[in-house]
């Protein structure tokens, strides 16, 4: 067994598409445009690999944090270099937090956040 993908609904479409594909570098696969729903679908890939698909759905409630609550607590991806990766970020205008080691494995990550405060973490490979 291996994960499929992980669904994510946004508050405003546009904004997170953008973070998505123009920010992190997410490929776009699919797009379609429910109307009965009144509700985007956005497949979204690294290289060819299905891994997120982004929704949109009119006045989802906000994301619950900080105490943080049950659910899904935040997406990790793995990148070969962690500083060059926040660093990249950065220069694109999103805040990230200094870059922790991890105390069992030794590898080197970082936060940030998506527009709707989900937690990303970038995770050395």
């Amino acid at each position: 067994m291996k994960i499929h993908h992980i669904a994510i609904i946004c508050s405003d479409y546009e904004v997170s598409k953008k973070f998505y594909t123009e920010i992190l570098g997410l490929k776009i696969l699919r797009e379609v445009y429910r109307a009965g729903r009144q509700s985007y679908k956005l497949d979204l890939g690294i290289g060819n690999d299905y891994v997120i698909e982004l929704f949109s759905f009119p006045n989802p409630p906000e994301r619950p944090s900080k105490p943080e609550s049950c659910g899904l607590r935040h997406l990790a991806f793995s990148v070969e270099n962690v500083e060059q990766k926040r660093k990249e970020l950065l220069n694109k205008g999103v805040i990230c937090e200094e870059i922790r080691v991890d105390e069992f494995t030794g590898k080197k990550f970082f936060f940030t956040q998506d527009p709707d405060r989900l937690p990303l973490e970038f995770y050395e490979s």
